[in-house]
């Protein structure tokens, strides 16, 4: 089960000419990752994006440290075992997976209007940051 925001509050903000969602949830501000990559590709391919970039070893070590962080319901042994296969050829993992298993709250997925998937803001950045290279 992913953490379905309710919507309380959306604003658009414009970052190098690209307009980008950011929602509040849980009196938090969380930037639409799906937006962001919409703007390095076309939109078929935002998902392929988030999908590449949260399988990498080194995203799962950035998002696990956030979560020991921020969030002191994060399952750290879920995370260990993603840690331990990130980078390998066979291993995949979706937004979905990450946040059911290890009971994430820096990242969520929206369904339906305005749907995507979105993070706080420090992980925002450091998706910016990756797929800006």
């Amino acid at each position: 089960m992913t953490n379905s925001p309710q919507l309380t509050n959306m604003a658009k903000i414009i970052v190098q000419n690209t307009e980008v969602t950011v929602l509040n949830h849980q009196e938090k501000d969380f930037i639409s990752l799906t937006d962001m990559a919409n703007a390095k590709e076309n939109e078929s391919r935002a998902a392929d994006i988030i999908k590449n970039w949260i399988r990498t070893r080194y995203t799962i070590e950035y998002l696990g440290t956030w979560e020991m962080i921020h969030n002191p319901d994060f399952k750290v042994v879920e995370f260990d075992h993603f840690r331990m296969q990130a980078g390998m050829p066979s291993f995949t993992l979706s937004v979905s997976e990450w946040i059911e298993k290890t009971n994430a709250i820096g990242i969520i997925v929206k369904k339906s209007r305005y749907g995507g998937t979105y993070a706080f803001r420090d992980i925002a950045f450091e998706f910016g940051t990756a797929i800006s290279e």
